[in-house]
């Protein structure tokens, strides 16, 4: 038998029908049910052919425990090795390459000290910042968010550079990014899952949150088609087995806001039935594909193109 399990938090809609999902499609040899974790030991086998996360980004502890489930053979959606090497900018640098559209962005120190460090430990860093040079590069209005975490936490849109240092002074210890406006005419949001399924959803991110799936726009199918080709390249990229990229239209032109959310908002109160059913039915077949060609000891994760060829030392663009 082989056990699809999934490792998830507060949530309980999006888990719950999962699991119904992959069980009631009885299916020989499969079956799927809640992660159960009561002891780790380092090389023994999970017992589990495919684990979906949705929690350890926040959960250090469970970030372990897949890293070693993986190690043993089995299938972690996403690969944990990589969620935790990735991060907000690095997406954005890699989209430079790789002919995506991204807002102009920058990354800035952290506004206090981190702990256990002290000034000397930034001799490298010029003090003060070319402050100039940055303005000019992204420009005003802009938004500021940290490089690392997802939601709209810590998220802050600035008129100006008073507006800036003012704000930057609540950060503390994040490190943030100083990101471009892009004033959009249509704005998307786009599930990816097994870096081939590809569900482009309307979304309004000025509407409160439960109505942010709720717009009155949709793509042309050329457009749709070029949404569609961006959210192939970037995850094929990246590696995640389950993502979803942000996009921004302006003049016609898809801008990547944000791809770097490997436990997307799934719940059905904010993404609606029919986004909720298409989520629920492919996450459920493609863990059921992954279980399927799991081989137990050997290396089931998925690897991104990145990592592959840089592996390699070929060129990668």
């Amino acid at each position: 038998m082989k056990k699809i399990g999934i490792l998830f938090g507060q949530e309980r809609s999006f888990p719950m029908a999962f699991i119904e999902r992959i069980n009631s499609k009885n299916i020989p040899g499969i079956m799927a049910e809640p992660v159960r974790i009561d002891k780790v030991m380092q090389g023994e086998s999970s017992g589990y052919a495919v684990i979906l996360d949705r929690i350890s980004q926040d959960v250090p502890f469970y970030r372990a425990y897949l890293k070693n489930a993986a190690l043993c053979g089995t299938a972690v959606i996403n690969n944990p090795f990589w969620w935790s090497a990735d991060e907000k900018f690095f997406n954005n640098c890699l989209a430079t390459k790789i002919d995506v559209p991204v807002p102009k962005t920058v990354i800035l120190p952290s506004k206090d000290l981190p702990a256990d460090t002290s000034e000397q430990s930034f001799s490298n860093l010029a003090y003060p910042l070319d402050w100039e040079g940055i303005f000019d590069y992204v420009g005003f209005p802009a938004y500021m968010k940290p490089f690392a975490g997802g939601g709209w936490k810590n998220v802050y849109k600035l008129h100006d550079m008073p507006d800036f240092f003012e704000k930057h002074a609540e950060t503390n210890q994040l490190v943030m990014l100083l990101q471009e406006e892009i004033v959009f005419e249509e704005y998307y949001r786009c599930y990816c899952i097994g870096g081939k399924y590809v569900r482009i959803m309307s979304y309004e991110p000025r509407n409160p949150h439960h109505l942010r799936y709720v717009a009155d726009f949709k793509p042309s199918a050329e457009r749709l088609q070029l949404m569609t080709d961006i959210v192939l390249r970037i995850n094929k990229y990246l590696g995640y087995d389950f993502n979803t990229v942000e996009l921004a239209l302006r003049d016609g032109v898809p801008y990547a806001i944000d791809f770097c959310n490997p436990a997307p908002d799934a719940d059905i109160k904010s993404v609606g039935q029919e986004n909720f059913d298409w989520v629920v039915e492919t996450a459920a077949q493609f863990a059921i594909e992954k279980a399927q060609a799991q081989v137990e000891g050997a290396d089931n994760l998925t690897w991104g193109e990145y990592v592959r060829t840089s592996a390699t030392g070929k060129k990668l663009y």
